[in-house]
């Protein structure tokens, strides 16, 4: 039996997605965990009793995501792709000369720092937030739908 997922608890676990960590959701307490790479060899080695308590604490629930079929692993970065939602975002600006910019910017090395350093510069920083929140939430959703799981 599932519980009736928050999507505001997916989209910020996606939000904090990232290439060194995974995060995973019990579909039937709606319970998210993370987990860093540093976590899951300490969880698959079996040599967390020199970590900090709080880690202790956590432990086993990290061991259930990792180990279980319960656990749901969410989207990660590869499955985000933050650098395409920002070429997608580029590509909706209206003014030739930004969107140029911000094209510019997305390519070559540096380019999420370069992207935030333009749309600081432009002006444009709630919008982007606005357009990737919205692209996590589409994530967010489509994610929940294709594993069956209610949401609110």
């Amino acid at each position: 039996m599932s519980k009736v997922i928050s999507l505001s608890d997916v989209i910020s676990a996606l939000e904090a997605a990232s290439d060194e960590s995974a995060s995973y959701l019990d579909p039937e307490t709606g319970e998210i965990v993370y987990v860093t790479e540093d976590e899951r060899v300490m969880a698959e080695e079996d040599c967390w009793e020199e970590a900090p308590g709080w880690q202790r604490e956590i432990m086993p629930k990290i061991r259930a995501a990792l180990e279980g079929d319960r656990w749901l692993e969410l989207p990660g970065s590869f499955e985000i792709h933050e650098w395409s939602i920002m070429e997608r975002f580029s590509q909706t600006q209206k003014i030739e000369r930004i969107r140029s910019e911000l094209l510019n910017a997305i390519h070559g090395a540096g380019a999420f720092r370069a992207f935030r350093t333009a749309i600081r510069r432009l002006g444009l920083e709630q919008s982007w937030y606005q357009f990737r929140g919205d692209a996590l939430a589409d994530i967010a959703r489509s994610w929940l739908d294709e594993n069956h799981l209610q949401y609110t």
